[in-house]
């Protein structure tokens, strides 16, 4: 279960530099017309975008992963850049469905937990939660 993002980190680069161009452009053409405001503005823009673009590349990678293998339900969560493994007892495990109001499911095993479904809807989800209940003993 990946984050639906518009456009992958190497694509924002690219549309990064662009912008970065483009602005240079105009601001040195302003500067050199002499209306300097224009530069300071267009670094304070460039600081701003900058930093909305790291947050939303620190984010754009963010997946959940089920795997089951025998008797073994391993789940990977990684989430801005730390990855969090966590490993259940596939006879064991339960699956707890979401609440009407939320927006994830849970996958239980006495006091181990993990919070899953974040980055899909809700129908999918329920396909989800069906499957894995198949492998579930």
């Amino acid at each position: 279960m990946r984050r639906n993002c518009a456009l992958t980190p190497k694509q924002l680069l690219c549309f990064y530099i662009a912008l970065v161009i483009l602005s240079a452009i105009v601001a040195t053409g302003f500067f050199l017309a002499g209306v300097w405001v224009i530069l300071i503005f267009t670094i304070l823009d460039l600081c701003a975008v900058t930093i909305g673009f790291l947050i939303y590349c620190r984010h754009a990678l963010d997946c959940e992963t089920i795997e089951i293998d025998g008797n073994r339900l391993t789940v990977k969560k990684f989430i801005g850049n730390k990855e969090t493994v966590y490993e259940f007892n596939a006879q064991w495990a339960k699956i707890v469905p979401p609440i009407e109001a939320s927006k994830t499911f849970h996958i239980n095993q006495s006091s181990l937990g993990v919070e899953l479904g974040q980055f899909i809807r809700r129908e999918q989800q329920i396909a989800l939660i069906a499957q894995v209940r198949a492998y579930l003993r």
